[in-house]
């Protein structure tokens, strides 16, 4: 998927991802949950996992996001899980406040750089 010239959004995921599943590499998507491979990856494997309903970050989730939040974490679960029985390990990542690129919860979930190195 490519990235249109004039995007200037905060919420990549809301935006562009939602709207244009068909151009995604998805690796899972129900009724609450995306999870598809970066669209820009910077590791070796480097999937993005996303509820499908807007929660701006994990620290602005409220008791009313808990079944989102409950099918966001099993998913993240299972697609880490199998990165880590083909690969052997993952990591878990997410951002709250200024380190958010979008203002859409979302976890990275990946393997080894070429480096060699863990990544998250």
């Amino acid at each position: 998927m490519t990235l249109p010239d004039d995007y200037a959004g905060e919420d990549f995921y809301c935006d562009i991802a939602l709207r244009h599943v068909d151009d995604l590499d998805v690796v899972h998507d129900d009724e609450h949950v995306l999870a598809f491979r970066h669209t820009r990856p910077f590791y070796d494997v480097h999937v993005v996992v996303v509820p499908k309903r807007h929660l701006a970050s994990l620290t602005a989730a409220t008791a009313d996001d808990e079944e989102n939040l409950r099918a966001l974490f099993v998913t993240i679960r299972n697609v880490t899980a199998q990165i880590e029985r083909e690969h052997g390990g993952a990591r878990v990542v997410t951002n709250v406040g200024a380190y958010q690129d979008s203002r859409h919860l979302y976890a990275h979930g990946g393997e080894r750089l070429a480096s060699g190195h863990l990544i998250g």
